[in-house]
C-alpha cells in the first residue's frame, strides 16, 4: 500500500513539473492566424450576451504599448475581450466601441477552479438603502419571473510576462478561462 501511495505521489509531482514546462515559442509557432472576419466587424453573439445585463459583461483590457501576434499589431487602447468559438477553435475578440478590431487564437481553454471568483473578486459595498432595494428586487423577481434578470458572468484578467518577450493573458469569463500568447516585440 505504501509503495502505491509513494508511486502516485511521484507521478503527481512529475505531472506538476511537466505542466509548468511549456515551450511558448513552439506554442506561438503552432498557433494559426484567424482566417475569418465578421460582417461589418460586428460580433453576432454579443446581443445574446448583453441582453440581460445593464452593462457589458466582457472584461476591459487597457493596453499602453503595442503587442504583436504574428502579422497583427495590437495598438494601445481600451479593448473589450470576448471569447468566441469558430469551427471548433476558440478565439479572443478585441473589440472597440462594439466593433471587432483584432481576432487572436486561444492556445488553451480550461474550467475555472471552484471558488476562484469568491477569492479574487471584491465584494460590493452597499449602503442600507441599496441593500433594501436589492432585497426588494429579489422579492419581486421571486414571484414575477418575467422581471428576473440573469446575473452577468464573472470576469477576471491575468497577465504574465514570460521569457523571450512573450506575454500570456488569461481571460476568465464565466465557467472557463482562456489563454492567449502575444509578443512585446515584432518578429
Amino acid at each position: 500500500m505504501k509503495k502505491i501511495l509513494i508511486s502516485l505521489f511521484i507521478i503527481l509531482i512529475g505531472l506538476a513539473v511537466n505542466a509548468e514546462n511549456i515551450d511558448y515559442e513552439q506554442v506561438y509557432r503552432d498557433l494559426g492566424t484567424a482566417d475569418f472576419s465578421y460582417i461589418h466587424n460586428v460580433d453576432p453573439g454579443e446581443i445574446y450576451d448583453i441582453q440581460g445585463t445593464s452593462w457589458s459583461p466582457y472584461p476591459l483590457f487597457r493596453l499602453t504599448s503595442p503587442l504583436y501576434f504574428k502579422n497583427t499589431t495590437i495598438e494601445p487602447g481600451y479593448y473589450l475581450l470576448t471569447p468566441r468559438e469558430h469551427k471548433g477553435n476558440w478565439y479572443i475578440l478585441f473589440k472597440v466601441q462594439g466593433k471587432v478590431k483584432y481576432i487572436i487564437p486561444v492556445y488553451n481553454r480550461e474550467i475555472v477552479p471552484m471558488g476562484f471568483y469568491d477569492e479574487n473578486l471584491p465584494k460590493a459595498k452597499l449602503t442600507p438603502s441599496q441593500k433594501f432595494h436589492i432585497k426588494f428586487l429579489d422579492f419581486v423577481g421571486k414571484y414575477i419571473k418575467s422581471s428576473q434578470r440573469k446575473p452577468a458572468p464573472n470576469t477576471f484578467l491575468e497577465t504574465a510576462d514570460l521569457e523571450n518577450n512573450f506575454i500570456s493573458i488569461v481571460i476568465y469569463w464565466g465557467d472557463y478561462r482562456y489563454y492567449i500568447l502575444l509578443r512585446t516585440i515584432s518578429l
